[in-house]
């Protein structure tokens, strides 16, 4: 009985050591997963884009903004006189958080009536949002206590905070867009590349290759089914999120429904990829869950904040999909914006689906050759 289990473990055991790919991914898998993990996983927010309104600078408001460019957590990337050309930059997703300074501030701090702040916050992540808050408020608190030490009158600063986009904090707003990123990344990359590497291995890939049809034609076969199989669940997904969680929809349905099956353009011809430069459906199923659902999961900005994670992380973020339709489904639902706002996005979509494509069907021309 022990002598068969041994051999039996042993016969396993050079199975897989035969398969270097599959051997090579398991042991990366963890090495990434880690990497990934311990630096995406952040409860702190870093990087803070800060828009400062200052319609009348005087000693008292320059000495608050230099508390808030020292304070090690913002990033002054706009100083104007009117909150109404800030707002422009809320919707493009250019600015995290605002802060507008009373006309008369140094006025009202001498002579001790209350000096108004108004801090308006990008709430599409709550988490997020309430953490930016608090590193406001501590700015203010901070300079109000020094102010009030030099002498009297007592100092009284007034901060009114206004959260944009998502007044009620509700977290299911932040997740939603991203939940139909991933699933149409589970129905598209990952089941395209199970199929594909599934025929492989029965055998009728190669039956395709050898007929009249041409590698674009074999691919649009392939991935048309599936195709319609992620508009379906896209469709779901927006029901599911208006009737059952009432996610708010400000944007346009036609717009978002339009990006979606770009966005699952590219996850079909990520599937694609990964089934014609793998040799199991075992590996491919590997590589498309380590090359397009962790990535999509941790550098999408679905949940962590990318501001605070490593400079490498955030450049790395720029090539995962997911990131680019997680930006274009929030503007849309949360902040009501169109394509003269989300063009950029929507261009790197179009962009990454040719580019997949295009060495989709060059790696089947060369599995024909």
């Amino acid at each position: 009985m022990i002598s068969t289990l041994a051999a039996f473990v042993t016969k396993e055991v050079r199975h897989i050591l035969r398969d270097r790919q599959t051997l090579t991914i398991l042991l990366l898998m963890p090495l990434v997963q880690v990497v990934l993990f311990g630096y995406a996983l952040r409860s702190d927010v870093r990087n803070v884009r800060l828009a400062i309104v200052d319609p009348s600078p005087d000693y008292a408001t320059l000495a608050l903004r230099d508390r808030f460019q020292a304070a090690g957590r913002f990033t002054v990337v706009v100083t104007d006189k009117s909150m109404s050309r800030i707002e422009p930059l809320f919707r493009k997703g250019k600015i995290d958080l605002a802060v507008s300074l009373d006309r008369d501030f140094a006025a009202r701090v001498e002579s001790g009536e209350p000096a108004r702040i108004l801090i308006a916050i990008d709430a599409s992540d709550p988490n997020t949002g309430s953490t930016m808050q608090a590193y406001a408020r501590a700015v203010i608190v901070e300079y109000e206590q020094d102010l009030g030490s030099r002498g009297s009158p007592p100092v009284r600063i007034d901060p009114q905070v206004r959260m944009r986009f998502n007044p009620t904090l509700e977290s299911v707003n932040l997740f939603i867009p991203g939940l139909i990123a991933l699933v149409l990344t589970l129905v598209s990359a990952l089941m395209t590349a199970i199929s594909l590497s599934r025929e492989k291995e029965r055998g009728t890939l190669e039956i395709l290759l050898v007929s009249p049809l041409r590698p674009w034609q074999i691919i649009v076969g392939k991935v048309l089914p599936y195709l319609g199989l992620a508009f379906a669940n896209v469709l779901t997904a927006l029901l599911a999120a208006w009737l059952i969680f009432h996610v708010p929809f400000r944007g346009s349905v036609t717009l978002l429904l339009v990006e979606s099956i770009i966005y699952s353009m590219v996850s079909l011809a990520i599937g694609v990829l990964v089934a014609t430069r793998t040799a199991t459906q075992r590996v491919a199923m590997l590589v498309a869950l380590l090359a397009t659902m962790l990535p999509s999961t941790l550098l999408s900005g679905m949940v962590f904040p990318l501001a605070s994670m490593p400079r490498v992380l955030q450049l790395l973020s720029n090539v995962v999909p997911a990131k680019w339709f997680i930006i274009i489904a929030r503007g849309i639902m949360l902040k009501g914006v169109g394509l003269t706002h989300l063009w950029m996005e929507t261009l790197v979509l179009v962009g990454m689906t040719l580019a997949f494509m295009l060495i989709a069907v060059r790696s089947f021309k060369a599995r024909v050759a």
